[in-house]
């Protein structure tokens, strides 16, 4: 009985422990969020310029990621994949996954504030950051 009682206190213990956590997200790095566009970046009149921007290329653990965005009124109209970590059959398969959820959900919300992909972390953070970059530049 007295192990019982010592067994249940020391699990509810650790759950307690292990729920208090709190996740650790260093800029950069997948889960973390993208940088914020500078303040009075937007042009003249308040709107993004129209025009195709070209993010950054953000090297990730399995390459490189950069994206095209293009801007028509105001709104992000089209994102356009420059670069894709694609150095073997997975990072493909990944890059084939991952990509167009990735544009679906920016072209929804006509900006980089997404969620990544699970399962593909690195490709979806390059993806976010190249594509701020790419609005950084067009002033949204």
């Amino acid at each position: 009985m007295r192990r019982a009682v010592l067994t249940t206190a020391s699990t509810g213990a650790l759950v307690v422990l292990l729920l208090a956590l709190k996740p650790h997200h260093p800029a950069g790095l997948p889960g973390a969020a993208p940088a914020p566009s500078p303040a009075g970046s937007r042009p003249p009149g308040g709107r993004p310029a129209d025009g195709t921007y070209t993010g950054a290329p953000v090297p990730t653990r399995y390459g490189t990621v950069q994206v095209a965005a293009t801007v028509t009124g105001g709104r992000l109209t089209a994102v356009k994949v420059l670069q894709m970590p694609s150095e073997n059959g997975r990072d493909q398969e990944i890059a084939a996954y991952a990509v167009p959820r990735l544009t679906q959900e920016a072209l929804s919300v006509h900006g980089a504030g997404i969620d990544a992909v699970s399962g593909a972390s690195y490709t979806s953070a390059g993806y976010i950051r190249s594509l701020q970059s790419a609005l950084d530049q067009a002033g949204a």
